[in-house]
């Protein structure tokens, strides 16, 4: 179990001993009071009695309980044991002394955290969904080896800029596997029908015809500009339009 230390802030609120006896005094009747009063004066000679406050006191406390009533207070003889058994927690409300849960929050040891799982975002690369889509072609072992030769050598932009026959070596001196460049451009043609639309094109021009022919398969009229790109690549790319407009 680690130990931890922190600093937290409680507002508390207790009674000192001066008020729980002017409580238990504000409970004696007033008979009794001035009894009391008178007591403590003879005992202390530093206290002095001021006849024209107390008088206005005295009266005003009568007032007080006269409006009040006084039947909702019992009489009292004034006995020690009475003062002993006032319950003073009726003057202190239950909870006063509670702390919020924000002041008891420690961000720096966030037990509370601990067994929750934060969600994480997964996602899938471009090769593996490569990979993914190569697993429903079904196909033998060692066409399984070329084409993911094949895929290990496409650029990250989707290109494929390695010579077919710089593959065909790759498989011979790493993979020690005999192959042709007529069955590596096989794979090549179906890896191309993969998503997204153009990939493992050689240049641009293989690119925007893949993604020609994949809306051609979906219906589209795109034959003008499958032609274009066949045919007028470069005047396409230098922007001479005029050249195959009428073609």
């Amino acid at each position: 179990m680690a130990l931890s230390q922190s600093l937290q802030q409680k507002l508390l609120q207790k009674l000192s001993p001066q008020q729980i006896q002017l409580m238990k005094l504000l409970q004696v009747p007033t008979a009794n009071l001035e009894t009391r009063i008178k007591e403590e004066l003879e005992e202390n000679p530093a206290l002095e009695l001021d006849e024209e406050k107390h008088d206005e006191g005295a009266d005003d406390l009568k007032d007080e309980f006269s409006e009040n009533g006084e039947e909702d207070f019992e009489e009292m003889d004034g006995s020690e044991d009475e003062y002993d058994n006032i319950d003073v927690s009726e003057y202190v409300h239950e909870g006063d002394d509670e702390v919020g849960d924000y002041k008891l929050r420690d961000d720096n040891y966030p037990e509370e955290d601990e067994g929750r799982q934060l969600p994480f975002k997964t996602e899938t690369s471009f090769y593996e969904m490569l990979i993914n889509q190569l697993g429903l072609l079904n196909l033998e072992e060692k066409e399984q080896t070329i084409a993911e030769q094949i895929i290990g050598s496409i650029d990250e932009d989707g290109y494929l800029r390695r010579e077919t026959a710089a593959i065909v070596d790759d498989l011979a001196f790493r993979q020690n596997i005999i192959t042709t460049e007529q069955e590596v451009e096989a794979l090549i043609k179906r890896i191309q029908q993969f998503d997204p639309p153009g990939v493992a094109a050689r240049n641009l021009q293989e690119c925007l015809l893949l993604q020609l022919k994949r809306q051609k398969d979906e219906g589209r009229p795109v034959d003008t500009a499958i032609k274009a790109i066949s045919k007028y690549f470069d005047e396409f790319t230098k922007k001479h339009y005029e050249k195959y407009s009428g073609a």
